[in-house]
């Protein structure tokens, strides 16, 4: 805890300052186009940006990180609170911060018990494809907000407005860097400044509105934003602490998947180490400080973490600057964010979340492997048929279930010698000696209770294909652990080979492997002979056959 803050050097203060203005420039505009997808009003967003930061500061490993409202765990929170309250209700705020308690409890139990990499058991190609299907759903859902109604009816001022913000974000997104590198900002700077489109927007459209009445002629705008943070009230009953158990512990899931797939890139530029851990602990305190400040579920946003990045942010206190600054915004009159139109807002969450819409994983997992292709599609698939908690559910299934399927069915290799040296390679893809009583096969995978069938079963055939073979070796290099159901599998093996007049030899056992065979009885009914390298059992066996 606040190891940065020990080993702080005054050299660093300046990022630090700079990039906590950018960063609560662009917080404000996103916090409530967020809090709006969650449900929300657009206030929530301010309120769940403030005190996690601060704690994250407090416990969290990585000093790029920008902890706050995000748009796919909105969209998550807002799946999970509309089957229990009508959205913008005071009981739906209440649940909000009740969900963000929750998932706040799961993410510090998993950091606290040490489980960190539970996380892991989501592929890449499922989260991304999770973030199409998120992306593609959130972008639907503001539709009616930026045309002021239905797209077969829109109401026209808002309608311009909506539209003439998105084409100005895009605009800016494509050329903005080059616009600011043309008149002598320098190239980082104007990256940055960029960056802070949404913010010029939000100032522009309050003036528009203010200065043309828009308000007056049916444009949607927030209204009166209450100063100062509300107090959390998390009375409700308990059916609703039982109905939010599951869609928190989904959230936990996505919080942290989400905030570390970001905060691990921006590490590996600096040459940082994070604590998987203790950014558990972090990410769970400062979804309980959301839950105790009005707000809702949060997590390390990509889009922010790399302004803060690149605007200079040296360690944790830039986080610290952009919630005090947000802080501020609240406690000082707030009048001038009532006029800030919907449609403005609307437009800000859809040109983010187009900007998640990255399609080169499913490109490389097309040519790469068509089972990760299929399994990123159909969990977007899932996400926009079966809704959000399905989507997550099915992309964890599917994680899981390729790699067991994976698993399940080994590489299993015929082995020959590379003439005049001591290398063995597979025989369908090099030049190999072989010799017509001698097998050697290479398993390419643990053996484990799910494929020992398919591996026995597959040297069975191997076998059926030589049946000169009067020595089979079992070359392990590649296996390392052999569960209980595969040791009863090769004593099984064992026992059939004798019968055929087949020896079964091993080769290539690794320590922790052997260590666990030694203390079974494969070893004293083995057959055949337990040798060091291949390169041993291929000039004993071959020189017998010789003999």
């Amino acid at each position: 805890m606040l190891d940065w803050l020990k080993q702080y050097r005054r050299a660093d203060l300046a990022g630090d300052v700079g990039a906590g203005i950018i960063v609560a420039m662009m917080m404000i505009p996103q916090g409530m186009a967020y809090a709006l997808v969650a449900g929300l009003p657009p206030v929530t967003g301010l309120y769940a940006s403030i005190l996690p930061p601060l704690l994250y500061a407090l416990f969290g490993t990585s000093s790029s990180q920008s902890v706050g409202p995000m748009a796919i765990i909105s969209l998550m929170t807002a799946s999970a609170l509309a089957p229990l309250a009508a959205p913008g209700s005071s009981l739906y705020g209440v649940l909000a911060c009740q969900l963000a308690l929750l998932a706040g409890a799961v993410l510090l139990a998993c950091g606290l018990l040490r489980v960190g990499f539970l996380a892991n058991f989501f592929s890449r190609p499922v989260m991304n494809g999770f973030t199409l299907g998120s992306s593609v759903v959130i972008a639907l859902g503001q539709f009616d907000t930026l045309l002021g109604g239905p797209v077969t009816a829109p109401h026209w001022p808002s309608a311009l407005l909506g539209i003439g913000a998105v084409a100005f974000l895009l605009l800016a997104r494509r050329y903005g860097a080059r616009l600011l590198r043309r008149v002598g900002v320098p190239g980082g700077a104007a990256e940055v400044g960029a960056r802070l489109a949404p913010m010029l927007l939000v100032i522009a459209a309050i003036l528009l509105v203010m200065g043309l009445h828009l308000d007056a002629e049916g444009v949607r705008v927030i209204g009166a934003v209450p100063g100062g943070l509300p107090h959390a009230d998390l009375a409700v009953s308990n059916a609703h602490w039982q109905a939010l158990a599951r869609p928190a512990l989904l959230i936990g899931f996505m919080n942290f998947l989400i905030a570390m797939s970001g905060a691990q890139a921006l590490a590996l530029k600096r040459g940082e180490k994070l604590d998987t851990n203790r950014e558990l602990v972090g990410l769970g305190l400062a979804n309980a400080g959301s839950a105790l400040t009005g707000g809702y579920p949060v997590t390390g946003s990509l889009s922010r973490s790399a302004v803060n990045f690149a605007a200079g942010a040296r360690t944790q206190l830039a986080g610290v600057i952009s919630a005090a600054l947000l802080a501020g915004a609240l406690v000082l009159p707030t009048g001038w964010l009532a006029p800030l139109p919907l449609p403005v807002l609307a437009a800000t969450i859809i040109v983010a979340v187009l900007g998640m819409l990255e399609l080169d994983t499913l490109k490389t997992s097309w040519r790469f492997d068509r089972a990760d292709a299929a399994a990123l599609l159909a969990t977007g698939g899932g996400v926009l048929l079966l809704g959000v908690e399905a989507g997550v559910v099915l992309g964890l299934l599917l994680s899981l279930g390729t790699m067991i399927w994976r698993e399940s069915r080994p590489h299993i290799a015929v082995l020959g010698r590379i003439a005049g040296t001591e290398h063995f390679r597979n025989i369908d893809r090099y030049t190999a000696e072989t010799d017509p009583r001698v097998l050697l096969l290479r398993v390419d995978a643990g053996l484990f209770f799910g494929n020992v069938e398919a591996v026995n079963a597959r040297i069975e055939a191997a076998l059926a294909a030589h049946p000169a073979a009067r020595h089979l070796v079992l070359v392990l290099s590649a296996v390392n652990a052999i569960d209980t159901s595969a040791l009863f599998g090769l004593l099984e093996l064992n026992g059939t080979l004798v019968k055929q007049g087949v020896t079964l030899h091993l080769a290539e056992v690794k320590g922790p492997v052997m260590d666990r065979l030694r203390a079974s009885t494969l070893l004293s009914a083995l057959s055949g002979r337990i040798f060091l390298s291949t390169a041993n059992a291929w000039d004993a066996l071959a020189r017998d056959n010789n003999t």
